[in-house]
């Protein structure tokens, strides 16, 4: 596979950003892949590397890119607990900074920028995230109903909020099939239940599912939270849904 390291222009600057895409002649399939919290790092490329080598072009963009490029923070080479809150403490002002207002405005930039590569085929794209990124793989999809055909999200945050605009209020903007796939201690019984009745109301192709015996951030190999049959779960839930959901060009 090839392998880049681009600069998306945005509406408040250029933003960072990696992708990865077969190395074979023809266009392919377009994948939007948002952060989790910690970060575009290596463990992001690999994931984009390994979705490349299943014949998608994968665009990673580094959300903080306000606050300067890609790690915004130094990260160890792994995340491990006794180091974790200090990390999180040092990223929640870029977090919190980062507004539903300018997500939109980024996303719009992302959508665009992605769409308009030569590798990309015309299509439509999907849209998947991790923990933070979760929420913003169905943000963009609510807001672009016409070009996202897939959302997934693995060990996700802040679908089911009291806001207005939570996430899981904006389902039936939706046309896209949705996978999530959660931790034991992502999200209540309660939350879920509204979710799910949010999909369900909705009409779309939906699974909600809870990967047994997995903490927040399974799918992460540079954390303690890492659960290698959980990501292989991940995968065998995210490429069907991505099989399915765009034409392979």
């Amino acid at each position: 596979m090839l392998t880049r390291t681009l600069q998306i222009p945005t509406a408040d600057g250029r933003a960072d950003a990696f992708a990865a895409y077969p190395d074979r002649e023809g266009r392919h399939p377009g994948v939007l892949l948002y952060q989790d919290a910690f970060g575009l790092r290596p463990e992001l490329e690999g994931r984009a590397r390994e979705l490349a080598g299943h014949g998608y072009y994968v665009l990673v963009p580094n959300l903080y890119y306000r606050h300067g490029p890609a790690p915004v923070v130094e990260l160890p080479e792994h995340i491990g607990e006794e180091v974790r809150p200090a990390v999180i403490g040092r990223l929640l002002p870029f977090i919190e900074a980062y507004t539903t207002e300018r997500f939109l405005r980024d996303a719009d930039a992302y959508l665009r920028f992605l769409t308009a590569q030569p590798e990309v085929g015309a299509g439509p794209v999907a849209a998947i995230g991790y923990c933070m990124g979760a929420p913003l793989a169905m943000r963009t999809a609510a807001a672009y109903p016409g070009q996202v055909a897939a959302v997934a999200g693995f060990h996700p945050g802040f679908l089911v909020t009291d806001a207005p605009d939570s996430p899981h209020r904006l389902a039936s903007r939706l046309t896209a099939e949705v996978h999530f796939g959660l931790s034991e201690n992502d999200m209540s019984t309660e939350a879920l239940g509204e979710l799910n009745e949010a999909l369900d109301a909705a009409g779309i192709g939906h699974t909600t599912e809870i990967y047994p015996g997995t903490v927040h951030g399974f799918t992460m190999s540079d954390t303690d939270a890492f659960d290698p049959a959980a990501l292989q779960r991940h995968w065998d839930r995210l490429l069907p849904l991505l099989d399915r959901a765009l034409a392979k060009s």
